[in-house]
């Protein structure tokens, strides 16, 4: 049985972003089987993605972090001024409405997304530097998504920079916290090592059900507004994700690194952990409480929700893109 799990996982892991997007229409032809996803409930689901995190880090990946500091540190350092200033230039470009604007600034300041390890691993990156990464930017979010959500948030818009920096202790730090604990006690008995290898694919259902829910709290709006409101948003979406993967390489460039670092950074910079900005978007600005105040609140989580999705689409296209260069490149080689 066990075995069969684990196929599952394996095929919902390679195809997460078609399963995202069949989520994402089941919830706009059924949003009655996503509704229960709310509140409590999408944190819990966080909070079980990030668990898998933590379930794959062992003592050598935290070493990561200690022999490389420079990597990691430039690494974090673009992750969390790239993404947060591109979001904010954008949302004044386009002229976003505030609700929309903090939703893509949510996108900027959350850390890396955990998948980006798997795009990595497939773009011949440097797989140790992108744990490092990921690692590092997950373990300073609790501190720098709610600092920079506050310096680059609308005036307008009231921002709980307390409240979101206890919630991401919660639902990122001590689920990662606990999975690493689990791999580090029973990491080499020979059941956890079987069950460990099945959470992927349970993690990429938690995505699909995340994005669900806010594909149903999002509709009436989506369906107001018209196909405007969506072109715009998947236009900002793509500027801000390819602008990211191309700051990410470039830095890698300007600070010497080999080409397999300069692929991994142009991901970790370019892949947010969408789901969280959107968890964190439906807690802390389209909660019930405010949308009571302000209804159009739940614009918020719209970008959030296409980044979901987009993300993972896009990471596996540039994965894509980069092995195909290598072997064109092998090719002409061959060919003198």
């Amino acid at each position: 049985m066990i075995k069969v799990i684990q196929s599952i996982s394996r095929l919902l892991t390679s195809h997460s972003s078609a399963f995202v997007i069949a989520a994402a229409i089941a919830a706009w032809c059924f949003p009655m089987l996503f509704t229960w996803v709310r509140g409590d409930v999408s944190s819990l689901i966080l909070g079980f993605i990030m668990l898998t995190m933590g379930l794959t880090l062992t003592h050598a990946d935290f070493r990561i972090l200690f022999s490389r500091p420079l990597d990691v540190l430039v690494g974090a350092c673009a992750q969390y001024s790239l993404m947060p200033l591109l979001a904010f230039a954008l949302s004044r470009l386009f002229s976003l409405d505030p609700y929309l604007s903090i939703g893509i600034i949510l996108v900027g300041c959350c850390p890396g997304g955990v998948s980006s390890n798997i795009m990595s691993y497939l773009c011949r990156g440097d797989v140790a530097f992108s744990v490092g990464m990921t690692t590092a930017s997950t373990l300073l979010a609790p501190l720098m998504t709610p600092l920079l959500v506050w310096w680059l948030a609308d005036a307008r818009i009231e921002v709980d920079a307390l409240g979101m920096f206890r919630g991401i202790l919660l639902i990122t730090i001590l689920p990662v916290a606990a999975g690493f604990l689990l791999n580090y006690l029973w990491g080499s008995k020979g059941r956890f090592c079987e069950i460990r290898q099945a959470m992927p694919g349970l993690s990429v259902v938690g995505l699909a059900l995340i994005v669900g829910s806010v594909v149903t709290q999002v509709r009436p709006q989506l369906e107001a507004n018209g196909a405007g409101l969506l072109l715009l948003m998947l236009s900002v979406v793509f500027v801000h994700n390819s602008l990211g993967y191309l700051a990410g390489y470039q830095v890698g460039r300007i600070c010497g690194f080999e080409t397999p670092k300069r692929r991994t950074l142009s991901i970790e910079v370019g892949m947010q952990n969408a789901g969280m900005a959107t968890v964190l978007a439906s807690t802390y600005f389209a909660g019930p409480e405010q949308l009571a105040v302000a209804p159009q609140a739940v614009l918020c989580v719209v970008p959030c929700a296409i980044s979901c999705a987009y993300h993972s689409i896009s990471g596996t296209l540039l994965a894509g893109l980069f092995v195909r260069y290598d072997h064109y490149r092998d090719g002409k080689t061959a060919a003198r």
